[in-house]
């Protein structure tokens, strides 16, 4: 077995986080649980998830499966490369002593993790669509998801009605096992995930009809959503008690809403400031014009002063986004575009010929086009 098995087992990668591992490996059990999963073969992989999954999330594991594979994992080489725990060693004599320190290194004495220790169920997560306007005004959302909740006939715990589950008879509630063997070196121990309570320590010997022993159940959930006033796209707010239902009595997980926010036709935004681009021909530009502006507030009046330049910025205060982390609104920004009109009039020449000349500019090319000259 070659040092990334593990790792191809729980569908993660080499440099996946303890978060990643865990909730690859809680998607995998649930898949493959024999309480489930009546396939052919289920139960194999079951225990080939629970295997790497004992390694992987045990840092020192982790760190000797990395380095030795399989075999380093099992018999606890140290992460700085070969064995350790030397320092210090006196024999006993003949191979006791030798029999001491395997025991240690196999497993012997570890403390193991509580399997009937309540945990918190898995965060979910979830894309709201929002207009642009609904961003920035905020409103409130009904959604609705699957989460899994406490199984409705047997309230979570796995085991048929007027039934209980027992502690383990073969691991006592330990969720593993102890494997001694006698080698030359001296007798080892190892630990292993019960084969018949899979780890869980509870052996159900009635499951609940509806949930099958895994004490969950899949079920529509529906939530309302107070989206603030403000957000963004990318942002997201945090829902406690949301998620997925937890074992063992454990709380339920987060749900985690994620807003995606739609592009608007008019407005553009940066934060809590708005940008609009207002179109003026040249005769408003150069002689001063009063407007209408759009604004997400509704229109406004904006005096536009004469000899305004193609790039001019107005700040109207207060008309932009609301502050999300803050108190106040943003501002709108009207940058001025004076468009240049492609088709003109005899009239509309004659008059702009005059204002050149009234200008002292020289107008000759202008004056006539090419097929002017043929009249």
């Amino acid at each position: 077995m070659n040092n990334t098995e593990f790792y191809e087992r729980l569908g993660v990668d080499k440099n996946a986080s303890q978060d990643e591992i865990k909730k690859a490996y809680r998607k995998l059990s649930k898949k493959y649980h024999p309480d489930i999963n009546k396939d052919p073969g289920a139960e194999d992989k079951y225990k080939e998830i629970q295997e790497a999954y004992e390694t992987l999330s045990d840092e020192e594991k982790r760190a000797s499966y990395d380095q030795y594979g399989a075999a380093g994992a099992n018999a606890g080489f140290g992460g700085q490369g070969g064995f350790s725990g030397f320092d210090g060693f006196q024999s006993a004599g003949g191979f006791g002593g030798f029999e001491d320190i395997f025991s240690s290194f196999f497993g012997g004495g570890e403390a193991q993790v509580n399997p009937n220790a309540p945990r918190q169920g898995d965060d979910l997560q979830y894309r709201i669509n929002l207009t642009f306007e609904e961003a920035i005004f905020g409103v409130e959302k009904e959604i609705k998801y699957h989460r899994e909740e406490l199984c409705h006939t047997c309230a979570g715990s796995g085991a048929k009605p007027g039934t209980h589950a027992e502690t383990c008879h073969k691991c006592h509630g330990r969720g593993q096992t102890q494997v001694v063997r006698d080698t030359p070196l001296g007798r080892m121990s190892t630990s292993a995930v019960c084969d018949v309570c899979h780890g869980t320590g509870k052996e159900i010997k009635s499951p609940c009809p509806t949930c099958h022993g895994t004490g969950h159940e899949k079920l529509a959930h529906t939530v309302k959503v107070k989206v603030p006033a403000g957000v963004e796209s990318g942002q997201q707010m945090r829902l406690q008690g949301q998620g997925d239902a937890g074992t063992n009595g454990g709380p339920y997980g987060d749900l985690y809403v994620r807003f995606q926010v739609s592009a608007s036709d008019k407005f553009e935004r940066d934060g809590s400031e708005i940008y609009y681009k207002m179109p003026l021909n040249f005769v408003q530009a150069a002689l001063g014009d009063e407007v209408e502006v759009p604004t997400v507030h509704g229109n406004v009046k904006l005096k536009i002063p004469a000899g305004t330049q193609t790039g001019t910025n107005f700040r109207l205060r207060g008309k932009g986004a609301p502050k999300l982390r803050g108190s106040g609104q943003g501002d709108q920004h009207v940058v001025v575009n004076i468009v240049t009109p492609e088709k003109l009039n005899e009239a509309q020449r004659e008059a702009l010929r005059d204002f050149a000349k009234a200008s002292g500019q020289n107008v000759s090319e202008q004056k006539k086009g090419f097929f002017d000259k043929f009249k």
